[in-house]
């Protein structure tokens, strides 16, 4: 299979900033690699092992340390599972699933098989949220609930303002590799300057072959289904996925939903204020 990255150089600078950036969380954890049927997956563990399992998905051309810091403060309520989605810039397989089908879902039931997670809390960001309603599609059993913040594939945003204000300036980067379309294009998803994203996204651009695809949504009929209890948290001033449609879906479709919470002030990307607020919610929920 051919390889995502464009060059080994290329691939160790983008795992030298996940080391870097897992080095700055600064927690105690291991690693764990189990094997699926669509190839080895990466994940990091932390927390207490006596506390309920939490399984963290991080979003689109990112990894399981963006993932930490992002819900940083449930290791001391939670034992904490982050998994490197596959075929993201991380530590997992180059294997490209397909967003059409049931694949994201059955692969990370087979994840949650291997790791025996029994009454599991799935919790993921953006892309993270596709593939966490991937897996409430395949199968409800094993997860008790699900905290979905800014997800893919519910709703999405007008295609035009994606080009002009996502697309063409990293389309531009790539080609001119000058840093200000990078911040161009990090100043309309996230609500606060991130100069790890800067660093790490600008290598990704030029070193990863990224997935372009149409991002679904889910059909009416599949959501119904769901029966596990889901709390969505949008992003009012969300270029990919508005907030205030997402929440008129949503509470169309989902039967299962057992809160919804629209951020005010915060773009795609939150910022650390209401990631606090997002931990603070999962963990009360839990108290």
């Amino acid at each position: 299979m051919e390889s995502l990255y464009k060059s080994e150089k290329g691939k160790t600078e983008i795992l030298n900033l996940y080391d870097q950036k897992l080095k700055d969380i600064n927690i105690k954890y291991h690693y764990k690699e189990v094997n699926t049927s669509f190839g080895k997956t990466n994940l990091i563990i932390t927390g207490d092992a006596s506390k309920p399992p939490i399984l963290l998905v991080h979003g689109s051309n990112g990894c399981a340390p963006i993932a930490l810091e992002t819900y940083s403060g449930l290791e001391s309520h939670f034992q904490v599972f982050a998994v490197d989605v596959l075929a993201q810039p991380n530590k997992s397989a180059e294997t490209r699933l397909s967003m059409k089908n049931d694949d994201y879902g059955k692969w990370l039931h087979e994840v949650m098989d291997h790791l025996n997670l029994k009454n599991v809390t799935l919790a993921g960001f953006s892309f993270g949220g596709l593939v966490i309603l991937k897996a409430l599609e395949f199968k409800d059993i094993n997860i008790k609930e699900v905290f979905l913040t800014a997800p893919a594939y519910i709703v999405n945003g007008n295609p035009l303002k994606a080009l002009f204000k996502v697309f063409i300036p990293m389309k531009r980067y790539i080609k001119t590799k000058n840093i200000k379309y990078v911040e161009r294009f990090l100043k309309e998803l996230f609500t606060e300057k991130d100069e790890f994203a800067i660093q790490f996204l600008s290598k990704v651009f030029l070193h990863f072959k990224m997935d372009f695809s149409p991002v679904p949504v889910i059909k009416s009929q599949a959501a119904k289904s769901i029966k596990t209890p889901i709390t969505l948290i949008a992003a009012k001033n969300d270029l990919m996925f508005p907030g205030e449609k997402m929440i008129k879906r949503a509470n169309k479709i989902f039967p299962s939903l057992k809160k919804t919470i629209v951020l005010e002030q915060s773009k795609h990307v939150q910022n650390d204020v209401d990631n606090k607020r997002i931990v603070n919610l999962i963990r009360d929920d839990f108290e």
